[in-house]
């Protein structure tokens, strides 16, 4: 039986913290150079920060806003670094009064800045590929022609698609197999609304193994706008994405992964509710299996630090859900959730993973 098909999950994906000040900061001690970094301050209201190789440095999206990128190195990443990177000296990316938790940034590796794909109709003006983890970045110009295809470079159909208008406003769509396996559904990344239903998003079509399908809808293809798509293959022992139904109890369900868990977003899809955030690198009790720090990816409030709001166990090879609050585990309630490894439960040497 096999495992993994990936020993060393920290080669393409990490969290990292620094805290704020009133200079630049250079964050260092990944194993990879990062491609798509998403940054959060912990300590304050501030917007989250995204930004990634293939925009290229300086250039930032807010995961909690429909707003049209904003290109400036002093708030987001001056330059991506061989482990790590450089933030400017101003928010969302930097502050000096963030110096309680600081920043928690989520950082994953594709390919550079990559080049162009012919594989669609549409062809990107770049696509960076990290096929062994499942991840591509592509940037592409919109057509407004239902049924426009573009290439993703992944060689298999990818399980989550994120996309965002760049050059305007616009709102984050995310569609996923997981939601609906026609892709007419999907939700939000910017705000709490539930699973909006628009076929000209995805043009009810799943991604197949070399292109993902829009319709005209002016949040994934207007013509001439332009947008930057974040695509997700699954790999075993590395990510896995899906969905669960509450139980409405302080011992709620239980998620098998296959991995020791890194990285775990979720967000009720059936009613409206905010994406929850939890990792491996925030808790306020170190060294146990609880989270119970969370952050809301659709909002730039500060960390909820309260463990009785949302609070979840991260076991060797899963998560279990330990709060009966509607965010992550109401009764009878939907939820679609993304996760990525610390660690395979066996690596291919046969290493077991253990809880904390």
């Amino acid at each position: 039986m096999a495992y993994t098909t990936i020993d060393k999950p920290k080669l393409h994906f990490e969290g990292i913290k620094y805290l704020g000040s009133s200079s630049a900061v250079t964050v260092s001690g990944l194993q990879f150079q990062p491609d798509w970094v998403w940054i959060k301050d912990r300590d304050n209201g501030n917007n989250h920060c995204l930004v990634d190789a293939v925009r290229g440095v300086g250039k930032y999206l807010k995961a909690n806003g429909t707003a049209a990128e904003i290109d400036s190195s002093s708030q987001s990443i001056s330059a991506f670094t061989s482990d790590g990177f450089t933030v400017g000296t101003a928010n969302p990316a930097n502050e000096s009064a963030s110096t309680t938790r600081g920043f928690i940034s989520w950082n994953w590796k594709a390919n550079g800045q990559g080049s162009s794909n012919t594989d669609g109709s549409i062809n990107t003006a770049y696509t960076s590929v990290n096929s062994t983890a499942g991840f591509s970045i592509s940037k592409y110009t919109g057509t407004g022609s239902a049924g426009a295809t573009f290439g993703h470079g992944l060689g298999v159909a990818p399980k989550v698609v994120i996309i965002k208008k760049t050059n305007n406003t616009g709102q984050w769509c995310v569609g996923s197999h997981y939601l609906d396996s026609s892709w007419d559904y999907f939700l939000f990344l910017d705000d709490a609304a539930g699973n909006a239903n628009a076929d000209n998003v995805f043009n009810d079509v799943a991604p197949s193994s070399s292109t993902v399908t829009l319709g005209n809808h002016s949040f994934s293809n207007n013509n001439g706008d332009e947008y930057i798509a974040y695509c997700f293959a699954e790999k075993t022992g590395y990510s896995k994405f899906g969905s669960y139904t509450g139980s409405g109890s302080t011992d709620g369900p239980y998620i098998y992964l296959g991995f020791k868990p890194a990285f775990f977003m979720t967000r009720r899809y059936d009613s409206g509710n905010s994406w929850n955030i939890f990792d491996n690198k925030r808790s306020a009790t170190g060294g146990t299996n609880e989270i119970t720090y969370n952050l809301n990816a659709d909002g730039p409030d500060a960390e909820q630090t309260s463990t009785t709001y949302n609070d979840v166990d991260f076991y060797a090879n899963g998560v279990h859900i330990r709060e009966d609050n509607n965010g992550v585990n109401a009764a009878s309630g939907t939820y679609f959730y993304m996760a990525f490894a610390e660690m395979p439960i066996v690596s291919s040497g046969n290493v077991p993973a253990t809880a904390r």
